[in-house]
């Protein structure tokens, strides 16, 4: 297929706007389709599929309360589920920008008035250089067609990474900063430059651990200055592990992100060491590999493993919990192969790293 054959759809009323971003994407070697209205829209979207669409929310001309874009976006996922769909407006609201990306299936939710032209650029074409969803789903199935057959298809091996860290930073040069040193310490770094950009990774890719500036200035809630803090929530919610990088939050934004948001540590720009931010780093993703380990044992498990790590001899954690000491074997050994350990000490040692009581 040549590059001419791929298309891109624009779903905007301002002809500004198309202007703009019609010269983007065919400069990216898309041949554009643009429609002013929903109804346009959906016809388009039945008539030929798109790699990719860029979708303004208010469709109806000066009607600001106007949210046609999100019915373009179910309609996207209905019709052309090969297609990326890019949520571009100038109205939504932090809450808006989430129901986007997590009912509506957006792909990232930009912000017009912070737009630029070099950004947009950079994530169009980390768009096209990611599989379509259809194709990469089809690759999911061969290869495990091929796991089951026991082919082997790949003639190179991608090197196993530690883990997947998304990376939240609006100024360029720290961007590149932290996902370089994340690269070469063997981590596989997701970088993003805005609430709606981490948002659609969060809801997308599986995250092992998130780097947030708390300052990002110019995304889906510009006045607030904060759209890192409101990020930290979903980080929480999701059992990410958290670092913070900030160089502008006071310490009152600091000690939030501790006490309300459990982040894991916090650097400041102005003394940033870079040895410390790796240490600090792997200690985040150990601690986060022993605590999902920790959350596979059942209540009696935990209870048990509490008194081994206390000193306690079979007998008398049979004793303390009014079991047989045939079943606190039996737990133990569902233990030792739960946290991959084959002695008590082990398993002490693991328990005791991950803050369970010991006296």
């Amino acid at each position: 297929m040549k590059a001419t054959d791929v298309r891109a759809l624009i779903v905007e009323d301002d002809r500004s706007w198309q202007q703009i971003l019609n010269e983007i994407l065919t400069e990216a070697g898309l041949t554009v389709d643009v429609a002013n209205d929903m109804e346009t829209a959906l016809a388009r979207l039945r008539a030929t599929p798109h790699r990719l669409a860029v979708i303004d929310l208010a469709l109806g001309g000066d009607d600001y309360h106007n949210q046609d874009g999100l019915r373009v976006l179910d309609a996207v996922r209905r019709h052309d589920p090969g297609c990326v769909p890019l949520l571009l407006t100038g109205f939504a609201t932090v809450e808006l920008a989430v129901s986007a990306l997590t009912e509506h299936g957006a792909y990232t939710c930009l912000r017009k008035e912070s737009f630029r032209r070099a950004d947009f650029r950079d994530l169009v074409g980390r768009v096209l250089a990611e599989a379509p969803p259809l194709a990469a789903a089809l690759r999911e199935q061969d290869a495990a067609h091929d796991d089951a057959s026991g082919s082997d298809t790949t003639a190179a091996k991608v090197p196993n990474r530690v883990g997947a860290v998304l990376v939240v930073e609006d100024d360029a040069g720290w961007r590149g900063i932290l996902s370089e040193l994340l690269d070469e310490a063997g981590y596989l770094p997701h970088p993003c430059s805005s609430f709606g950009e981490a948002r659609g990774y969060l809801r997308r890719e599986k995250i092992d651990l998130a780097v947030v500036d708390l300052s990002l200035k110019g995304s889906v809630a510009p006045d607030a200055d904060l759209d890192g803090y409101q990020l930290l929530a979903s980080t929480q919610a999701l059992g990410i592990p958290t670092i913070v990088v900030s160089g502008v939050a006071t310490t009152d934004d600091i000690e939030r992100a501790y006490t309300e948001r459990g982040i894991f540590a916090c650097f400041e720009k102005q003394t940033f060491d870079r040895q410390a931010f790796l240490r600090t780093v792997n200690e985040a993703r150990d601690a986060a590999k022993v605590s999902d380990v920790l959350a596979q044992l059942t209540r009696r498990e935990r209870e048990v493993l509490e008194l081994v790590a206390q000193g306690f001899s079979n007998k008398e954690i049979a004793k303390a919990l009014v079991i047989t000491t045939n079943t606190v074997k039996r737990h133990l050994k569902s233990i030792f192969e739960k946290l991959e350990v084959h002695t008590r000490a082990g398993a002490a040692a693991k328990a005791i790293s991950v803050g369970l009581p010991v006296e």
